[in-house]
């Protein structure tokens, strides 16, 4: 747990994001993001909806960070309901089609699915093509967070790496998958 400047043991992430604390969102993207994704990937039938519903999730967090009660349950159970609340929200709100549409729109909604997800999987192939030009060990600790789930710290506790490391290889792995994306699609 870490320590506020005179060495008292600071609040957790969710009752700083309710005291409107300004680090604190970072903070709980940080920790919480890789969970927040590899749900929203799960339960999102394409990438983009999921990158849609990480958004909504961590804005419903943020609303109600305040209501985070520790004696009940733990930071990632209560940000895991969260999670897993709002995706039925979502999908539930997918489900529903106006009544009277017509065929050709259904036809339009069709084959714009079918190539959004064709689309999708050009991109997910590009992805997993950048991500193993990487170097072994930035590979490694985007999988854990991205694939696995794992916060940060717990990515630098298995690959036993100091916390900075991990995330510096994060995010020099990701710009690279980033930049050889933005390559490919130009």
């Amino acid at each position: 747990m870490s320590s506020n400047q005179t060495g008292n043991p600071s609040p957790n992430i969710l009752a700083r994001l309710g005291y409107g604390d300004p680090g604190a969102a970072e903070e709980c993207i940080d920790r919480y993001g890789g969970l927040v994704w590899s749900l929203a990937r799960r339960y999102s039938p394409t990438p983009a909806d999921a990158e849609d519903a990480v958004q909504e999730i961590f804005l419903a967090v943020w609303k109600n960070a305040a209501r985070f009660d520790a004696s009940k349950a733990s930071e990632p159970t209560f940000i895991n309901m969260i999670a897993r609340r709002r995706l039925i929200d979502l999908h539930r709100h997918k489900q529903r089609r106006p009544e009277g549409t017509s065929s050709d729109l259904e036809l339009e909604t069709m084959v714009d699915k079918r190539s959004g997800e064709i689309e999708a999987r050009a991109e997910v192939r590009n992805a997993s093509e950048a991500i193993k030009d990487l170097r072994k060990v930035e590979r490694d600790a985007i999988l854990l967070s991205a694939y696995h789930g794992m916060s940060h710290r717990e990515i630098s506790e298995s690959m036993d790496l100091p916390l900075g490391t991990v995330k510096t290889y994060i995010r020099r792995g990701l710009n690279r998958v980033r930049q050889q994306l933005e390559s490919v699609g130009q």
